[in-house]
């Protein structure tokens, strides 16, 4: 079965949000803990000191390397009123406290979707942007690479109950300065600081929006457990992700970004079957519509209502709220996205790829196995390999474009390429025990004992946590056997499994077309039949 992935969450105008539909499993791990500061309160100075002479020293290399790096002439360059296209590169953490990553990097998003609102400036996605964490490189490169000709770049500190940023504007083609400014704020009063910081740009480059309503309060403890389930979220922790999202809505209860992180944690564990219908369906709804009554302007919780509508199979109504979430966000990839995987499952294969060619162009770096995955779902599975391959050869250890694969190999009858790849699938999840097994499995009885042994293991993890039972009609499928098939397809109606959406993309129910029980299971569900 294709399972759908994460994204990430991103879009091309900043405005990422942990996505309704996303991938691999979640990676369990410590939550991150924020260490106190032993740096007492009067060393602010100091520390402001040590800031300034860091941030000269850092800019310095930028510029030496610019200049080493560019041997042309001179040549006319744009004016400040030019800049149209903006990368906000990722705040350096200079607090010396790695414990800090998840606050630099919530400040660097912040900006990004404060840019997006408050201007008519083209920002650069968030997963776009990240790929230069960390890296030493000359701005005009970065720019070149992004489509960029602004960036903006700087370093955040939260040092007890005080917070510095220190961010400059650059004109990319010239790699000069155009604006730069320092902030020093109580850390209760830091949500403020992306939304000052991204008016006073906008203003600068006469790209200023007006917003129709103002800001809505936000505490900052809630604020702070917010950033942390997004850094863990586009981490892939979904399971701890999810507890922060919680907890945000827990300390405030109009709190609308928490609202909708809260119901895409419950719309993922839906679509990739690990949790319930039962405990994830009503709870997703619930989320979903209250981050849309807190906030109707808020395409992140259109989004989420879209997801939230899309497993209880009102695919009507789900179309509805992702055309809400990409008229208040024209660039909102996400929101194309999840469009191309509606399309796809009523049947309109040339509008799903139309959908996801747009995602794509808007952020291609969120979801790289999307656009295969959209040919997957379409049957052109010639495309969809020749797509798989190209991104293969920048990311080879990416689990999803390997998921694909496998997919591609496993519908086109390709025994042994399935096999293979679903070997690395489990490689890359850390689970070398099972690829031995699946390895002996093949050797001694051939592809059909590979699908069995793989309905042996769901089986067994069923007994623990819950499996759906389409995955395990899918298999049965593969497999030829007609009443195991219909028996599970039946279960998964009757839990109201959200993956049952996807049965008629799939060839290996291609033989269940003319039986009536099946026929009565895609009306039900509410899919235009496809036999």
């Amino acid at each position: 079965m294709i399972e759908t992935s994460e994204g990430g969450n991103g879009s091309a105008t900043g405005a990422d949000s942990p996505s309704a539909v996303d991938a691999p499993d979640a990676i369990g791990s410590k939550p991150v803990l924020e260490q106190k500061s032993r740096w007492p309160r009067f060393s602010m100075l100091a520390l402001s000191c040590a800031l300034a002479i860091s941030f000269i020293a850092h800019f310095a290399w930028r510029r030496t390397h610019a200049v080493l790096s560019s041997n042309a002439g001179h040549v006319d360059r744009p004016s400040r009123r030019d800049i149209k296209f903006m990368a906000v590169l990722p705040l350096d953490n200079l607090s010396g406290d790695p414990s800090q990553e998840y606050f630099a990097d919530g400040m660097t998003d912040e900006l990004i979707t404060m840019l997006a609102k408050n201007s008519n400036l083209h920002i650069v996605s968030r997963t776009s942007v990240m790929q230069y964490k960390g890296a030493h490189r000359p701005l005009p490169e970065i720019a070149r690479e992004l489509g960029a000709d602004g960036i903006l770049e700087g370093s955040v500190v939260r040092s007890g109950d005080r917070v510095h940023m220190t961010i400059q504007l650059i004109e990319a083609a010239s790699d000069t300065h155009v604006w730069a400014e320092s902030y020093d704020r109580d850390a209760n009063d830091s949500i403020s600081l992306p939304r000052e910081a991204a008016q006073t740009i906008a203003k600068r480059l006469n790209s200023a929006v007006l917003q129709p309503t103002p800001p809505r309060f936000v505490g900052p403890e809630a604020h702070d457990a917010y950033l942390r389930g997004r850094y863990l979220w586009f981490m892939g922790k979904k399971e701890e992700a999810g507890e922060y999202f919680r907890r945000a809505t827990e300390l405030q209860a109009d709190y609308a970004l928490g609202w909708a992180g809260l119901a895409n944690y419950y719309g993922v564990g839906a679509i990739r079957g690990t949790l319930s219908p039962e405990e994830s369906l009503a709870q997703g709804e619930a989320a979903a519509s209250m981050a849309v009554e807190l906030d109707d302007l808020l395409p992140e919780g259109h989004l989420a209502l879209a997801g939230a509508m899309y497993m209880q199979w009102n695919l009507a109504r789900a179309d509805q709220e992702i055309a809400r979430a990409i008229e208040l966000n024209p660039s909102f990839a996400d929101a194309y996205h999840f469009q191309s995987l509606v399309y796809g499952v009523l049947g309109r294969d040339q509008d799903g790829i139309e959908a996801q060619k747009k995602s794509m162009e808007l952020d291609p770096f969120s979801s790289p196995y999307a656009m295969a995955q959209a040919y997957v779902i379409a049957r052109d599975y010639d495309a969809a390999l020749n797509d798989v391959r190209m991104r293969l050869e920048a990311l080879p250890q990416n689990y999803d474009l390997h998921r694909v694969l496998y997919e591609i190999y496993r519908r086109t009858g390709q025994e042994k390429e399935t096999v293979q790849e679903l070997e690395k699938m489990l490689r890359l999840t850390g689970e070398e025990g099972s690829a031995a097994s699946v390895r002996r499995a093949f050797e001694k009885g051939g592809y059909k004992a590979v699908l069995q042994w793989q309905v042996n293991d769901l089986k067994q993890k069923s007994s623990t946590r819950y499996v759906s039972p389409v995955l395990l009609a899918s298999l049965y499928a593969q497999l030829g056997r007609r009443e195991e098939t219909l028996a599970f397809a039946e279960e998964g109606y009757r839990q109201h499994a959200p993956l049952l959406l996807f049965i008629q993309i799939d060839p290996a129910f291609d033989f269940l077309h003319s039986d009536e029980r099946y026929r009565s299971i895609i009306r039900r569900v509410g899919l235009p039949p496809a036999y």
